[in-house]
């Protein structure tokens, strides 16, 4: 949920109007839908800094190292993220519309006394990312129903207890073409290829160590590389229009290597 990591290499105009090249497969380019208002998240849930303002507080200057009671908290974090996410691939069809899934994600937020994370986070308008076809990331829920043939990562995240819980997925919509299925695929591998090799080295800084929680999340593309950011400063979309997929997990470091928190 980052994006001024990403302002340095994106520019913000709308490319649209460009043809998607016939070799990405058969899909259907995503263009914005109506966004409806932000939703209001009751006074008894507990929320993050940013919740009323739209800004978060300052990044850490270091990693923290949590101990054995704040790991307790991010694992109850990320387990409720990724038991939501577990449910929103039981609604996914052809039909359903995005914003359909964010108003899904909020009311499950709230019935486990979390706020979804990603709602006024520099002033991002929804509970849930959804990023279909194109849009490489950061995709806002709207009116736009599914469509057979379409992926959509759904890209959850959750404050409980004072913790962030963070994980996502592609899913498929009705019949993908093969290209689509083998991207899908693909993105998935290299994820838990990442998460295979980690675990601790400490002879250098900047090295993992024992108590550390971050987020893998690999983003890969049926074209180029570049990217643009939409009016919206959020919706990030493919310069090609080539598809993309996102598969996401936080893990933790452990004394002999890692844990899956978002399993």
């Amino acid at each position: 949920m980052n994006s001024s990591k990403l302002s340095s290499i994106f520019t913000y105009r709308n490319l649209f109007w460009k043809r998607k090249k016939s070799y990405f497969g058969k899909y259907n380019v995503v263009t914005p839908g109506n966004v409806s208002p932000m939703l209001t998240v009751p006074e008894e849930i507990e929320k993050p800094s940013y919740s009323i303002s739209g800004k978060p507080g300052p990044s850490p200057d270091f990693a923290e190292i949590k101990n054995v009671q704040q790991m307790y908290k991010m694992i109850d974090s990320c387990k409720l993220a990724a038991d939501i996410l577990s449910k929103v691939e039981q609604i996914i069809k052809v039909g359903i519309k995005s914003d359909e899934i964010d108003i899904f994600v909020f009311d499950t937020c709230l019935a486990n006394n979390a706020y979804p994370s990603p709602l006024n986070y520099n002033h991002f308008p929804k509970s849930v990312c959804t990023s279909i076809n194109n849009v490489a990331c950061h995709g806002i829920p709207d009116d736009r129903p599914l469509e057979d043939g379409d992926i959509i990562n759904v890209d959850i995240t959750v404050y409980y207890n004072g913790y962030h819980g963070d994980c996502s997925k592609t899913f498929l919509v009705g019949n993908v073409d093969d290209e689509g299925k083998q991207l899908v695929e693909a993105t998935e591998l290299c994820l838990n290829e990442a998460i295979s090799i980690c675990k601790p080295e400490n002879n250098y800084p900047g090295r993992m160590e024992s108590g550390m929680t971050f987020t893998i999340e690999p983003i890969l593309t049926q074209g180029d590389q570049y990217i643009v950011i939409l009016d919206d400063k959020w919706t990030a979309i493919t310069e090609d229009n080539a598809r993309t997929a996102q598969f996401e997990h936080t893990v933790a470091i452990t004394d002999t290597g890692v844990e899956i928190l978002t399993k």
